[in-house]
């Protein structure tokens, strides 16, 4: 179908049509796009055909039932989607500083549950008038575009910038329920052959997250030949460690993140002289545009006051 013909024009065009543009463009349907924006959908269409107008050339085909972007369309988007997200993030900031003091924080959840929440109620004790908000997740963060204002990371230092914080490093070590051990002793690692062994599941046991393996701590201390009774997998590391807890077997855990246990008792490592270095440590990484803000600043003097009282408890100086 043939689009309309379009008088040339020179002038910038107005921003007020590009969201009706970006909604349509994402669901490929002027109804859906409507009733997101709470509007007509009429009134969406005449916008589109103002920024066609505006644009010069058409930027959707209109079939029957179905709704496409033409290549102007797609260059139009991908132009748009950035420039939106950092207009967004530039709002919600400016509402946020205008109103009450917030730290928005990216991490993943095994991080959250097992370190950072625990720690929280000092900070929030501290610092009553400080709202904290947690994005417990795995997707990667722009901090340029988005209101987050920092990062917790858990990675090798050759993927994370110049000026990250080094909060501690890691090393894996057996640790296991008290209880567990009361009627069958654990003193040599030939001993394991007699417990469940807990693990991250075998997605992660191919390269790059095969030291989180017993295989691989095994291999290092030369028992490539020892089978345990059974074998437990999880996909995350707190469900490691609530396993462990729980008394369901041995656990080969991240020592930064079972720290507190290890001091409350509720877990025991059962083998110190077999720790295990891993490769990976924890980051703190600083979103450009919230390292001048007060409650932020403080925040992270916080943090890293933990992240110390934390390489104390597992006696590493990094």
């Amino acid at each position: 179908m043939a689009g309309p013909d379009f008088a040339p024009r020179t002038r910038p065009i107005g921003v007020g049509q590009l969201r009706a543009f970006e909604a349509v463009a994402r669901h490929l349907n002027f109804r859906a796009a409507s009733e997101e924006l709470a509007l007509t959908q009429s009134a969406v269409t005449r916008q589109i055909q103002a920024l066609e107008d505006e644009v010069g050339v058409s930027l959707f085909l209109r079939h029957t039932r179905a709704v496409e972007l033409t290549a102007a369309g797609a260059q139009l988007l991908q132009a748009l989607l950035p420039s939106l997200e950092r207009l967004d993030s530039a709002v919600r900031q400016i509402r946020r500083s205008a109103g009450r003091k917030s730290v928005a924080i990216s991490t993943w959840a095994s991080f959250a549950s097992m370190w950072l929440i625990p720690r929280l109620e000092a900070f929030q004790s501290q610092h009553p008038d400080i709202d904290i908000r947690i994005d417990a997740s795995d997707a990667l963060v722009d901090l340029d575009t988005t209101d987050v204002d920092l990062v917790l990371r858990y990675t090798q230092a050759s993927n994370v910038p110049a000026h990250a914080v080094h909060l501690f490093g890691e090393q894996l070590t057996p640790v296991v329920s008290p209880w567990l051990l009361k009627n069958r002793p654990l003193q040599r690692a030939e001993d394991l052959a007699h417990f469940t062994l807990i693990e991250a599941n075998e997605a992660q046991h191919s390269h790059p997250m095969a030291w989180l393996t017993w295989r691989h701590w095994l291999d290092v201390y030369r028992l490539r030949k020892l089978e345990p009774k059974r074998w437990l997998h999880f996909g995350y590391a707190y469900q490691i460690a609530q396993a462990a807890l729980a008394g369901q077997g041995v656990a080969l855990s991240r020592m930064p993140l079972v720290a507190d246990s290890l001091i409350s008792g509720d877990l025991v490592e059962v083998l110190p002289g077999m720790r295990l270095d891993s490769p990976m440590a924890y980051w703190l990484i600083l979103g450009p545009h919230s390292q001048a803000r007060p409650e932020v600043q403080a925040f992270c003097e916080w943090l890293t006051a933990q992240a110390a009282l934390t390489r104390q408890a597992i006696g590493t100086e990094r």
